[in-house]
């Protein structure tokens, strides 16, 4: 679910697509999106040995561990695009506003923790060129839980 008011546009991210803008002003800190319908999660072993595992790993996401949920569908959070420096901060699900985010502003996260370990994105960040690889859970959980610390300790 996505909390704030936001409309789907063209990405300001080349080569993005379409990005989720929130409509409204988010203070930093504030939750973006939470988990609202999450019906199964899988390992990420158990969907690479699908048949169809290319077509379904563009729409797989990490949540804990080595749990992955699987949308093809594609809900309108499915829009938020890849950024080593984001908007917003992907934690167990949920994307809190990293900064406070004017009405227009793209919401944005970093892929490395939507990703299994060591998996790559097919396309590199935009500003750095760097590939986008998956964290380590530990890494991953960590590095979430250390930004959203500081998050909530300076508001």
């Amino acid at each position: 679910m996505i909390l704030p008011r936001y409309h789907i546009a063209d990405s300001l991210i080349p080569g993005a697509g379409k990005g989720l803008f929130v409509a409204e002003h988010v203070a930093r800190g504030r939750l973006i999106t939470a988990p609202d319908a999450i019906p199964e999660v899988f390992r990420f072993d158990e969907i690479a040995r699908r048949p169809d595992a290319a077509q379904l790993l563009p729409s797989t996401v990490r949540w804990f561990e080595d749990r992955y949920t699987v949308t093809p569908e594609w809900p309108d959070e499915c829009y938020i695009n890849h950024a080593f420096d984001p908007t917003g901060l992907w934690h167990l699900g949920f994307v809190f506003a990293l900064r406070d985010l004017a009405p227009g502003t793209e919401v944005t996260v970093d892929y490395r923790h939507l990703l299994a370990p060591g998996q790559a994105e097919d396309f590199p960040d935009t500003s750095t060129g760097a590939p986008i690889v998956g964290f380590s859970w530990e890494e991953s959980l960590a590095t979430s839980t250390a930004q959203l610390h500081a998050l909530l300790e300076r508001r």
